[in-house]
């Protein structure tokens, strides 16, 4: 694989992603394990046959020996930046976000990984970091939950809606998707926006529930779930809010 006239726009201690013309470039660090870049191809691809509009994966290969992942360019502005540029728009954002979630939602991806699976994973990893017992309640808590298979982002957030000139919305990053709960997928968004905040979080909650008509109960009996998952991510500055999440068991 070659780069032309790149242009960075996304550094990570993992991974840079340039814009080379219409394309996108993800370029992975000598480290980083050869399977995850193929098995990000193998999501992205999967989701294409979900028929939702969105970036198509062209070519998986090396630059310089590092293994690098290229897709199509999607051009405009993302979600989370228009919020921040007109907040005083930020209701009528919140409702196409929470509408164009619902939209994935209504798709099945059938040979998806299972998102209940991956979250008992996560959750068996803190052993470091969340005792037994506490670990023992979230994994019996999450086998108690009804298992669906919708196609869920595992990452849905404004920076990763793309905003067209004409108003299209396009979701991109796709290397969390799985197919389960739509309630878990909104509990984890929840929890990005209250990292920020949690009037945001707030209002997009309320939007989800009313939209979706699910008990606004429902999703928060996810959220210790899902601030495991959180965790997983190893962010320091995240650390304490993800924790009182994680100890919160029932809630009244």
């Amino acid at each position: 694989m070659m780069l032309g006239n790149k242009e960075l726009i996304v550094s990570r201690p993992y991974k840079k992603v340039y814009r080379d013309g219409d394309r996108i470039v993800k370029v992975f660090s000598k480290d980083h394990p050869k399977a995850n870049v193929f098995n990000e191809a193998l999501i992205q691809s999967r989701v294409e046959e979900s028929g939702l509009d969105i970036a198509k994966v062209l070519e998986v290969g090396t630059i310089d020996g590092e293994w690098a992942l290229s897709m199509e360019y999607v051009e405009g502005t993302t979600l989370e930046e228009l919020m921040k540029a007109h907040p005083e728009n930020l209701e009528q954002y919140m409702e196409q976000f929470v509408d164009l979630q619902l939209y994935m939602h209504s798709k099945s991806v059938p040979r998806l990984n299972d998102l209940k699976d991956k979250l008992n994973r996560k959750i068996n990893s803190l052993k470091d970091v969340v005792d037994a017992t506490t670990r023992y309640e979230l994994c019996t808590r999450l086998d108690s939950m009804p298992n669906h298979r919708k196609l869920c982002h595992g990452d849905f957030n404004p920076s990763n809606v793309i905003v067209g000139s004409d108003g299209r919305m396009t979701i991109v990053d796709w290397s969390h998707a799985t197919a389960g709960n739509a309630s878990a997928d909104a509990a984890i968004t929840y929890l990005e926006f209250a990292l920020e905040d949690e009037k945001t979080a707030e209002l997009y909650l309320n939007l989800f529930c009313r939209k979706s008509d699910t008990a606004k109960q429902y999703v928060q009996k996810w959220l210790p779930i899902a601030a495991a998952a959180q965790l997983t991510k190893n962010k320091p500055e995240e650390k304490e809010f993800l924790m009182r999440w994680i100890t919160i068991i029932d809630f009244q």
